[in-house]
């Protein structure tokens, strides 16, 4: 048997990749609080922060689709997303105009 002290293994990894995702998740809503808390107490608009949200989100799908390990699953929830969004939009921009 070895007496080498492993300073890296699955675990570690495992442990770091989630906490980089809870990190992000934690800034992205934490960013997308804040563009609320801007827009509708403080009247202002927030288009900069709202850009890192969708910047980040894209830098990890481009990422993930160079490395080919995006499903035909996680494609259709994306359409299923963006085709939602769009009529959302749409009722608002109905109901507020």
């Amino acid at each position: 048997m070895s007496n080498q002290v492993v300073t890296r293994d699955e675990r570690t990894t495992s442990v770091e990749n989630t906490s980089y995702r809870i990190a992000y998740l934690v800034m992205s809503f934490g960013l997308l609080v804040s563009i609320a808390y801007r827009a509708f107490v403080l009247q202002q608009s927030s288009w900069d922060l709202l850009a890192l949200v969708i910047l980040g989100g894209m830098a990890a799908t481009i990422y993930q689709g160079t490395n080919k390990v995006l499903s035909r699953r996680w494609g259709i929830a994306v359409v299923a997303a963006l085709v939602i969004a769009g009529l959302l939009a749409f009722v608002f921009v109905l109901i507020f105009r």
